[in-house]
């Protein structure tokens, strides 16, 4: 028996080879093994109608500022326009804000929505309600209609990639130690949770284990000291997945090599079917390969390390500040889909700019989030681009909600659901451009509102060919239903 566990992860029978990540008895030649859940899962997997793509969803938890993100507008008066400024970007007229200048270089290779908007204002109901594509209408928590559009994803595709056996649904969460970053992060399980759908669907959560590093004094006012260092770098993007803490990660993978060749020699393990097959490929090829982050060139390491960024609330609680995971994050998430996981969820906090005590003003929360999310998705982009899978992989960037267009005494900006963040990268969908357009004052769309129904097509069309889903009669009618009903963002197709 070879057992490989992520610890806190072990909760039921119906998730145990997901929460457990791998077990594999004698290789399914008896008892409940993986292969068994592999062969339930087989025909979804194998189908016709599943496109070579995947979906990376940065979520911004707390819901970041439509204006000082992606349309700054400073042409309008004050306060309607970025307080963190504008900067020009790749495409002739389009600005984007202030703290996203390397995204701003890379403009042509996104698309911008400036006229998301949804009906749903509280932090719990949108963030369901964004997540599931709108087939939460509500979001609330007394309303159990609706799936996360990673759980559908899952429901249609298959819980594990058929040829690597990865899980096909991933949420890359972060270590908080902020508790108002605690609560978002939470909000954001909630929403990736598979709703109506079986809890098979869940997603299989990942969290960056990093090692202890000296927080900050309460009276340190600079968060900004770099780490020079590549090797804390690498050791600080290790994920959390224990086995006895593994005793030693390398010694993990040399027993790994060691069973597959027993096994492999093992005239049983011949005529095993396909499916004990893939529980034998998980062990060796998704284990060995998808979490080896030492096999990363250390020079990309220190492109997407964002370890030197401190985040938190430092007014209220400054010795809950952490250094910033996102670029690990966002490198795990490439390896991930490179590895066959079709949709991964990546939770970002701190985005609640209301300068309420819990967070902090507009300004302040732009400067100290805006960086680092700068800087790990213009990585990330450069990284696809790099090994030819931009086609293949369409990152979603979004949040909550957007924010008021006036800022209140504090200089924050409150819960505003009439204008959202959104943009694209990638996908093979049509990228350089901004669609949509907000009124003057930044509080409405002066264009066709695009609405979450049109963002959960936009996604399935990518990740599916919907004409032969439609065909199928063994998915949930509600699922079917809702993909029917709702029209994709033309504009990117």
């Amino acid at each position: 028996m070879l057992t490989i566990t992520a610890d806190g992860f072990s909760r039921d029978c119906s998730r145990l080879a997901r929460r457990d990540f791998l077990r594999v008895g004698a290789l399914g030649l008896g008892g409940l093994t993986l292969n068994g859940l592999l062969a339930a899962q087989g025909a979804a997997a194998g189908s016709e109608f599943v496109r070579k793509k995947s979906i990376v969803l940065v979520f911004l938890g707390g819901g970041a500022s439509h204006i000082e993100t992606f349309n700054p507008a400073m042409n309008s008066p004050s306060p309607y326009c970025s307080v963190t400024g504008e900067v020009a970007t790749a495409i002739p007229g389009v600005t984007f804000g202030g703290t996203f200048p390397k995204l701003a270089a890379m403009a042509d290779k996104l698309a911008v929505v400036r006229s998301f908007q949804h009906p749903v204002g509280d932090h719990d109901g949108a963030i369901v309600h964004v997540m599931s594509g709108g087939s939460n209408p509500t979001g609330q928590r007394d309303d159990p209609r609706g799936f996360s559009m990673s759980s559908a994803y899952a429901r249609v595709r298959g819980v594990n990639h058929p040829q690597s056996g990865l899980p096909t649904n991933v949420l890359l969460t972060a270590p908080e130690t902020d508790s108002q970053f605690r609560t978002e992060r939470s909000r954001v399980q909630r929403g990736a949770a598979p709703g109506s759908l079986s809890s098979v669907f869940a997603p299989f959560e990942l969290e960056p284990q990093f090692e202890a590093i000296e927080k900050p004094s309460q009276s340190s006012s600079k968060r900004s000291s770099r780490i020079d260092d590549r090797a804390v770098a690498l050791d600080n993007m290790q994920m959390h997945l224990a086995l006895d803490r593994f005793e030693n990660r390398r010694a993990l993978l040399g027993q790994l090599d060691r069973y597959q060749r027993q096994l492999e020699s093992n005239p049983d393990v011949a005529a095993a079917d396909s499916f004990s097959q893939q529980a034998l490929d998980i062990v060796v090829r998704g284990v060995g390969q998808a979490f080896d982050l030492s096999k990363e060139d250390p020079q990309l390491i220190a492109k997407y390390d964002t370890s030197n960024f401190w985040i938190g609330n430092q007014k209220a609680r400054p010795k809950d500040m952490r250094r910033s995971t996102l670029g690990a994050q966002m490198l795990m998430a490439r390896r991930l889909v490179e590895a066959g996981c079709g949709f991964v969820t990546v939770q970002a906090a701190g985005w609640d700019n209301h300068a309420d005590g819990n967070n902090p003003n507009m300004k302040d929360g732009m400067e100290m989030l805006g960086p680092p999310l700068d800087q790990a998705l213009s990585t990330f982009l450069m990284d696809l681009e790099e090994r030819g899978l931009t086609n293949d992989v369409l990152l979603v960037l979004t949040g909550d909600f957007g924010r008021t267009p006036r800022l209140n005494k504090g200089g924050g900006r409150d819960h505003w659901s009439n204008l959202c963040t959104l943009a694209f990268a990638g996908g093979g969908l049509k990228m350089g451009q901004v669609i949509g357009q907000s009124a003057r004052r930044n509080d409405v769309p002066a264009t066709e509102p695009i609405s979450t129904p049109n963002l959960m097509a936009t996604v399935m069309h990518t990740l599916f060919d919907v004409g032969q889903l439609r065909l199928q009669s063994s998915l949930p009618i509600d699922l079917l239903r809702f993909i029917e009903s709702s029209s994709r963002i033309e504009a990117l197709f």
